[in-house]
């Protein structure tokens, strides 16, 4: 960068970001009168007002408390540096990259957090990128989110500094060669970790989980250069798999040795052929709505499933708790042959592609009860529901069989839902005759984006289920 367009970038960043000298006397109403005894928030404990800061969602926000009064002059040096380096910082990525380096210049740390999304991940930038991530004002980091480089690019080895003391990490694109490389690797505090579209090996993979000795929640999105993803993880409570539709993905997951999970989730339209579940036995939520989903093997017995269609089971799963299916119509054998697989399911989730010459006439036996429909599941919700007759077969076989249902939701996927289709509905699902006479029958807007509430939700484990949009107030406006 030259003299004047240095010159020119120093100047705009002054209109930018607020001078972290005197506020304006106009606002000094911290000091006293009607305007002070107002400002209750101020009273607090610097280090309170400083996490409070470190907590805003960008770090033009953080800066600009300075300006709020003469109590608040100070504390945006002095509270844990959130530093997110993205568009909003500046929309050129020299002056991205000078306005980081001032701030990691100004601020003494330490960092809760540290975004960069926005600067290439190319040769060039190695050495700016190791002079950052060894600054003192990243030190004691919390955070870590290091995205928009290139696959083929390896991950600065310096990114290691933050290993003793991040609690959380999203790495993507760019070559994770440094796990393999590094002589000594522990993330004795990571307890989540997002592998996004990042170039591993097998080795690597598993040598990065051993070095995580508190991780809770793992999420792969579209990883690359191995045909089989191993999970092996003491600690690991909940696993979620994505993928584009141009990326890649393991050919099969493998749960090798997982005592302590609880979650296993796929999302997108694409997913692991074959998922190999050997040893989880705390297993309550499997969730995997993905077509390209081929053969799941659990324990010692074999599901084998050809296009979501469960062809042969040797043992049933009674640990799941929480089924998320995507089924194709929505077709009721498909369904009920997983029912018979999980028999201790309670809520069932379908995500269903409807299909017009689908065709639902369930005939439920009394000689082959299925223990499921019998004892266990108390909630459903059928997403993507338009009413016409395929979709009310497949329903009334619900509302007909499940002994202890409680409520059955229903997101309808049309314009219309108004109380004379819905009447109509009531009427042609026969809930006058449902057999569990305390059930309930809900009706709401579905905008076909439900697996955006699965995904919001993954790594809360303070939520019993993360499909359940009503536990969260977001979620339920959305």
């Amino acid at each position: 960068m030259d003299d004047a367009a240095a010159a020119a970038a120093s100047k705009k960043r002054r209109r930018d970001l607020p001078a972290l000298g005197d506020p304006p006397a106009s606002r000094e109403g911290a000091g006293g009168g009607d305007d002070a005894s107002l400002d209750l928030i101020s009273r607090l404990p610097d280090e309170i007002l400083g996490t409070i800061i470190s907590l805003l969602p960008g770090t033009k926000d953080g800066a600009r408390t300075a300006i709020l009064s003469s109590r608040w002059r100070h504390l945006w040096r002095s509270a844990p540096l959130n530093l997110a380096v993205d568009d909003a910082l500046s929309s050129q990525e020299s002056e991205r990259i000078a306005v980081v380096s001032e701030i990691l210049a100004a601020h003494p740390g330490p960092a809760r957090r540290l975004c960069i999304s926005s600067i290439f991940l190319g040769g060039h930038h190695h050495a700016r990128f190791d002079g950052w991530f060894r600054s003192p004002a990243l030190g004691g980091l919390e955070e870590l989110e290091f995205y928009r480089g290139n696959s083929r690019r390896a991950l600065p080895p310096s990114v290691l500094h933050f290993a003793p003391t991040l609690r959380v990490a999203s790495i993507g694109r760019c070559n994770l060669s440094v796990i393999e490389a590094a002589p000594v690797l522990a993330f004795p505090r990571l307890k989540q970790l997002n592998l996004s579209g990042v170039a591993v090996s097998e080795p690597a993979l598993l040598r990065l989980l051993a070095a995580c000795a508190v991780l809770e929640s793992l999420e792969l999105m579209g990883i690359r250069g191995l045909s089989t993803a191993r999970i092996v993880s003491p600690t690991l409570r909940s696993i979620g798999v994505s993928v584009g539709h141009y990326e890649e993905l393991p050919e099969e997951l493998v749960i090798e040795d997982a005592p302590c999970l609880e979650r296993l989730i796929s999302f997108g339209c694409n997913g692991p052929r074959t998922i190999r579940v050997i040893a989880a036995p705390k297993l309550t939520v499997l969730g995997y709505p993905s077509c390209r989903f081929y053969e799941l093997v659990m324990g010692l017995g074999t599901i084998i499933v050809k296009e979501m269609i469960p062809i042969s089971l040797a043992v049933s799963v009674r640990t799941v708790k929480v089924l998320v299916l995507e089924s194709i119509g929505p077709n009721l054998d498909v369904v009920v042959g997983f029912l018979r697989c999980f028999p201790c399911v309670e809520k069932l989730y379908i995500q269903s592609c409807l299909r017009k010459d689908m065709k639902n006439v369930g005939q439920y036996g009394t000689l082959d009860p299925i223990e499921c429909l019998e004892l266990n599941l108390k909630a459903i919700v059928l997403n993507t529901y338009e009413g016409k007759t395929p979709d009310v077969d497949f329903a009334k076989f619900f509302v007909l069989n499940a002994k202890v249902l409680e409520v059955m939701k229903f997101g309808v996927y049309r314009n219309s839902c108004n109380q004379k289709w819905v009447a109509n509905q009531h009427m042609r699902l026969q809930l006058d005759n449902r057999a569990s006479r305390d059930a309930r029958f809900d009706f709401e807007r579905d905008y076909g984006n439900s697996r955006f509430y699965y995904k919001k939700h993954m790594h809360d484990m303070w939520i019993a289920d993360p499909f359940d949009r009503s536990l969260c107030k977001f979620c339920r406006k959305v």
